[in-house]
């Protein structure tokens, strides 16, 4: 099974640029600071290079978990004790990555399986969270519609492009 591992760098970026446009003043900033009681004063403090740097490092995280959440090859390999194991593999195993080495290889594909973990895994976190730290629906609605329209993007670019 081939891999391209730039494309989980770049989809490491999309939290970045969707948090960029998403939690901008015109868009939902604007509600996010006021469900967190900030100011714009408040958003200058703090190490960006800290934030986004570690931001960045999340997401590649992320981005692992993706990868098997959107690549179904990736269970296959597995079950043969992954790719140091992949030589001596019996037949079957080849037969079956020749048929269905690039089946659902798809950014239509990983964007639904991205859309998924987002709706189905970020958004009850946040939502629980959210409900203990006793915040508003307005603020567990942004923060789950970020992940999920991120982790849909992630999931489109991991599986049609690594």
């Amino acid at each position: 099974m081939e891999f391209n591992p730039i494309a989980l760098f770049v989809s490491a970026i999309v939290t970045l640029v969707v948090g960029f446009i998403w939690y901008n003043p015109k868009v939902f900033g604007t509600i996010w600071m006021k469900e967190n009681n900030f100011t714009p004063e408040d958003l200058r403090t703090g190490n960006m290079l800290k934030i986004f740097g570690l931001t960045y490092v999340f997401s590649l995280m992320i981005t692992v978990i993706l990868m098997a959440l959107t690549i179904h090859q990736t269970g296959a390999v597995g079950m043969v004790g992954g790719p140091p194991l992949l030589e001596t593999a019996k037949p079957s195993f080849a037969a079956f990555m020749a048929d269905y080495g690039t089946a659902y290889r798809t950014f239509k594909h990983g964007a639904l399986h991205g859309f998924m973990s987002g709706l189905f895994f970020a958004f009850p976190i946040i939502g629980i969270n959210g409900l203990f730290e006793r915040k508003s629906w307005k603020y567990i609605f942004v923060h789950a519609g970020f992940w999920i329209v991120s982790l849909t993007l992630m999931g489109g670019i991991i599986c049609g492009f690594a």
